[in-house]
Order: C-alpha cells, then sequence, then structure tokens
C-alpha cells in the first residue's frame, strides 16, 4: 500500500540540533512543510554526501517554509559525534533525528529489518501531515538536493492552486496544465 496522501503515524524521538539534544514528535511538524530523509548509518560513505548537499541547499528549503529532518537507525549520540568529527556533516544545521528503536523507519516502511538500518527514503510532508512525495532507493544511489527542492516548488504550488498540475521538468514559474478533455491525446 502507498504512503501517498496518508497521515504520518505519531512518533516521539531524540534528536540533535543546533549543538543539543532535543525531542522531536508529530506535534512539531503541524502547520508547515517538513521533508524527512532517512539514511543507512551514520560514519558512512554516500551519506555524508547527502546530508552535506542538504545542508548546502537548507536555507532554500526553509524560504519555502520547510523544516528537514534526517533519520537514521543511529542515536542521536552518534549524530552528534559524527557532527563533530566530519567536515561534511559539521555543516548540517538542521534537526538530526535518531531512530534506534526503529519506530520511524518503520512507519515510513523503508527499515531493512535484517540489518537494522534504513532503506534511502525521502518523504514530504504537508502542513496537514500528509505525505505527498514517498521517494526510495537502494542505498547505492545518492540523492540530489536541488531535484528535491524542485519537487517541494511543485507540490506546493499544487497545494495553492487546485485543479492544476506540474508536468515533468516543471520549475518554479513555468506554465502549468489544467487537466480536462480538451488535452486528452494533444500533449
Amino acid at each position: 500500500m502507498s504512503l501517498i496522501n496518508t497521515e504520518i503515524k505519531p512518533f516521539k524521538v531524540n534528536a540533535f540540533k543546533d549543538g543539543k539534544f532535543i525531542e522531536v514528535s508529530q506535534d512539531d511538524l503541524k502547520g508547515k512543510w517538513s521533508v524527512f530523509v532517512f539514511y543507512p548509518a551514520d560514519f558512512t560513505f554516500v551519506c555524508p554526501t547527502e546530508l552535506e548537499d542538504l545542508a548546502d541547499h537548507y536555507e532554500q528549503f526553509k524560504k519555502l517554509g520547510v523544516e528537514i529532518y534526517s533519520v537514521s537507525t543511529d542515536t542521536h549520540f552518534a549524530h552528534k559525534a559524527w557532527h563533530d568529527t566530519s567536515e561534511a556533516i559539521g555543516k548540517v544545521n538542521y534537526t538530526m533525528l535518531g531512530d534506534p528503536t526503529h519506530q520511524l523507519a518503520n512507519n515510513f516502511q523503508v527499515l531493512i529489518e535484517e540489518e537494522g538500518i534504513a532503506l534511502r527514503g525521502t518523504f514530504l510532508v504537508n502542513p496537514e501531515g500528509q505525505i505527498k512525495l514517498c521517494e526510495i532507493h537502494d542505498n547505492g544511489i545518492g540523492r540530489d538536493a536541488s531535484e528535491l527542492l524542485r519537487k517541494v516548488k511543485a507540490a506546493q504550488y499544487v497545494a495553492a492552486h487546485p485543479g492544476e498540475v506540474c508536468p515533468a521538468k516543471w520549475k518554479e514559474g513555468e506554465s502549468t496544465l489544467t487537466p480536462s478533455l480538451d488535452l486528452v491525446g494533444k500533449i
């Protein structure tokens, strides 16, 4: 069953943000757009390249009213240690969620049970708590923050303009489509 348009399940986890340990729950997401970026593990290879890329684009996400949450099955303590020792992860200013109990990885259906780690899953949650984007990669395939940013803009545009849809490669300011009988077979 697809997670698209389903409401995120309740959760409460520990996290690392801005040099502090904090607690994050589904209540913290209410009223704003959120992106969850699951990755396999701290102190690995592809993961720091992705999280650094997100850090480099974080201000652009914040300007759109989007909060980023990176998630692995490591603890918030491991996140702090990685943040303190890795130049790439040292750039991260968004919230790093710890999921050692696998609650979030199970909720978002990305847990590899036999390994105790998550697949590379990206989820966009709207201000009402519904999942609007779900993308899951094999762990050998890294993601691109600029492509995620484009998809967030498209999702926000569609949410603000009922009846319109964004075609492939749509970028902010470009034409959209209004599905109708007149368009059938003409695109």
